[in-house]
């Protein structure tokens, strides 16, 4: 806190912010462009990134403040690695879970956010490993999830799901997806699966299209390890991570999935919980309808 030479009052300290966003869209270059200066009234801005190519894990900053839609948080999650800094998103897209907040509101948070007036919640991540006989083909870190896809030619794919090396079954589906809580409300969502809060240390493993019925979504907890496999994959069988092709997919590897050390943490201030937000972002508020 800066001490002024006249009076007791302490200004707000002004945080040291990475500005994300993506340049390629106009519409949002320009929203940028018009919130700059508000964004300059409040914070320090240390580095821009508007392709999301930065290596962030060594840029000294308190958070990062990403302008778009969730798509976008993914990916400065995913640049920030094992080093995460706490996120504001500022929703310039469609629905936004990640970046809850309306630009015509920043103006009132940013002096909230200095004041010290937010708090950080928490959020699990995931490494995602392949492997390959004794080897690592990959090691990734993921916010959302983990998909594997049956690809072409798109018939219907036998997928085994291990927890913690115990079988658990073979699923006969378009494809099979282990979600964080905050992926609940993505791909898990659309293929039937549940809305988790977000800061709960859980898994919930959603089949695609599943060819039982009986087959449902299956929610356990984040200190187990979760192994997939198929036996007999097809020729565009193809592991997707928090929307991102990994790598094609052999009968040989196994895909494990468990809890990362690093933490996703997001922003959140007065009056911008959890419940708003799923009311808001899908419509629960309901609506009395009156005859005037």
């Amino acid at each position: 806190m800066k001490q002024t030479g006249s009076s007791s009052e302490t200004e707000p300290q002004r945080p040291r912010v990475i500005l994300l966003a993506d340049g390629s869209r106009a519409n949002i270059r320009r929203e940028v462009e018009r919130l700059q200066p508000l964004i300059d009234r409040y914070v320090d801005i240390v580095h821009y990134d508007f392709d999301f190519t930065t290596d962030l894990t060594q840029i000294d900053a308190e958070f990062a403040l990403v302008l778009g839609g969730d798509g976008s948080v993914l990916r400065a999650a995913r640049q920030m690695a094992y080093h995460q800094k706490p996120v504001l998103g500022v929703n310039l897209g469609r629905l936004g879970f990640l970046t809850d907040l309306q630009p015509e509101l920043l103006g009132d948070v940013l002096p909230e956010i200095c004041s010290g007036k937010y708090r950080l919640v928490d959020h699990l991540m995931f490494e995602c490993h392949i492997l390959h006989g004794d080897d690592k083909r990959h090691v990734l870190l993921g916010l959302n999830e983990a998909a594997v896809l049956a690809g072409p030619p798109f018939s219907i794919l036998d997928i085994q799901l291990y927890v913690d090396g115990e079988l658990v079954t073979t699923y006969s589906c378009d494809g099979l997806i282990v979600s964080t809580p905050v992926g609940s409300t993505a791909h898990s969502l659309s293929a039937g699966g549940p809305i988790l809060r977000k800061n709960l240390q859980v898994f919930v493993v959603s089949p695609i299209s599943p060819h039982t019925l009986t087959n449902r979504p299956v929610v356990d907890s984040a200190e187990r390890v979760y192994e997939l496999v198929v036996p007999r994959p097809h020729d565009g069988t193809t592991l997707i991570i928090d929307g991102q092709v990994i790598d094609r997919i052999s009968a040989s590897d196994r895909i494990r999935i468990e809890r990362a050390e690093s933490v996703f943490q997001l922003v959140e201030v007065a009056g911008h919980g959890y419940y708003r937000t799923l009311r808001e972002k899908l419509g629960w508020g309901g609506q009395l309808k009156t005859d005037g």
